[in-house]
């Protein structure tokens, strides 16, 4: 029995990722994606922009067995995020459309952007979903797209993906980055290697004729506040002077939970910040 065909659309840092891991499994891998010739060796290229609504020339004659859309935003405000979660999926699926084709199951990054709390609580794939700012609204608008797209989807809200050359808070430490320690300010993490491979678990899993569920979150096992985190990177990096002022990016504070993509077997390869930060530092990946 053949292994089954891949299309990733969007086949940048985490779905490059991914697709090596496919092809070390001996899945045949194809790539969407404007910049083609930054796609991981023996991934079939497919050059294509997604908001031009014309097929591209390189679409697979035959059918992926599954389909994987982990894009990023080309630009940061509402009109991107609409242009390359919604816009994009609505033309990947009139294509599949066009070419009768209907992939086993359709993969659908999103974000933990979707979940609004902001006191800290546990979230896991059934919290409510209210999101406040554009990027949660139109994340939510383009899983509801996947969802109803005819094909079977699971959605993968990953939180707060860090790895090589996605290094920002290592960058604010270094320049004696200052966060309030009380009320905590929780945040959520997972590796962009672990989010790759919740990604494969899944694909894999799903070939196998396990019955998935519509949404995973995709975390490590351990979020923690972010005062925490930075205090930890100083003394292992031995940072010592402190900026003048404190900054915060961002406002929510939740734990997100990764029990249920654990109870189908997977578990991260760095369980916790500590294990995925001294990995980069230590120049490993």
């Amino acid at each position: 029995m053949s292994a089954p065909s891949v299309l990733i659309v969007g086949c940048g840092d985490v779905g490059g990722r991914l697709a090596k891991q496919l092809l070390a499994s001996g899945w045949p891998v194809s790539g969407l994606r404007r910049s083609v010739g930054q796609l991981p060796e023996g991934v079939a290229a497919i050059a294509a922009d997604l908001n031009d609504p014309r097929c591209p020339a390189a679409w697979p004659v035959d059918a992926p067995d599954y389909l994987v859309y982990s894009v990023a935003a080309s630009q940061h405000d509402e009109a991107g995020y609409q242009a390359a979660y919604v816009d994009g999926l609505r033309n990947v699926l009139g294509w599949l459309a066009e070419r009768k084709q209907a992939p086993r199951r359709l993969l659908f990054v999103s974000s933990s952007s979707v979940y609004a709390q902001k006191d800290g609580e546990w979230i896991d794939e059934s919290a409510a979903v209210e999101p406040e700012g554009y990027s949660g609204k139109v994340m939510l608008e383009a899983e509801r797209l996947a969802l109803a797209s005819g094909i079977p989807a699971t959605i993968v809200r990953l939180t707060g993906i860090y790895g090589p050359g996605r290094e920002w808070l290592l960058s604010q430490v270094r320049q004696g980055y200052r966060v309030t320690e009380e009320p905590p300010l929780y945040g959520n993490r997972i590796h962009a290697e672990d989010a790759a491979g919740l990604l494969a678990f899944l694909l894999k899993a799903d070939h196998r004729g396990e019955a998935l569920d519509d949404c995973y979150i995709g975390v490590d096992d351990a979020p923690a506040p972010l005062f925490d985190v930075v205090a930890w990177l100083r003394e292992y990096m031995g940072v010592t002077q402190w900026s003048e002022q404190e900054r915060v990016r961002r406002t929510g504070s939740k734990r997100c939970s990764n029990a249920r993509a654990r109870a189908l077997g997977w578990a991260p390869q760095y369980p916790s910040y500590k294990e995925g930060y001294a990995a980069i530092l230590a120049g490993s990946l």
